[in-house]
């Protein structure tokens, strides 16, 4: 059965910030990944139909298994829709031999300007099984905390 996880965050930044934040693989590289985690873009053409590549791996070894290999997780997928300073919509799945972690997640960041600045929100469809939801909850408000640092 498929699940959907969900996290929102106002920050302090207008959307064009934050949606540049979004599709930089430079900027991306600094905040998405979680704490405890360092992130490598391998392949990245934010457009719809181009693909991405990115891999995040664990600071402290054996802190975490991950779920390519030992310390780190590579989710590679494509845009889907990209929506200027409103939306970003990817699909993607995590390189895992592990089929508690197949199959493929939509996720889409939403952009909403409210007053003080803009609420983010991030939902991804389709996780699954293997991926705790307490844990993807905390890496998703990790992740958003992350851009709210880079942005304000």
């Amino acid at each position: 059965m498929s699940r959907t996880d969900a996290a929102f965050r106002v920050i302090a930044a207008p959307a064009d910030r934050l949606y540049a934040a979004l599709i930089d693989p430079d900027a991306l590289v600094q905040w998405l990944p979680p704490e405890g985690m360092s992130g490598r873009i391998e392949a990245f053409d934010p457009r719809p139909g181009g693909i991405y590549r990115i891999r995040l791996t664990y600071d402290a070894p054996g802190a975490a298994e991950g779920k390519t290999d030992d310390d780190s997780d590579v989710s590679a997928g494509e845009f889907v829709e990209l929506v200027q300073n409103v939306r970003v919509v990817q699909r993607g799945t995590f390189e895992s031999e592990d089929p508690s972690m197949a199959g493929t997640m939509t996720f889409t960041w939403r952009f909403d300007p409210v007053d003080g600045g803009t609420r983010v929100t991030v939902t991804a469809e389709g996780v699954p099984p293997g991926i705790r939801r307490k844990d993807h909850l905390d890496g998703l408000r990790s992740t958003l905390a992350n851009l709210a640092a880079f942005a304000e």
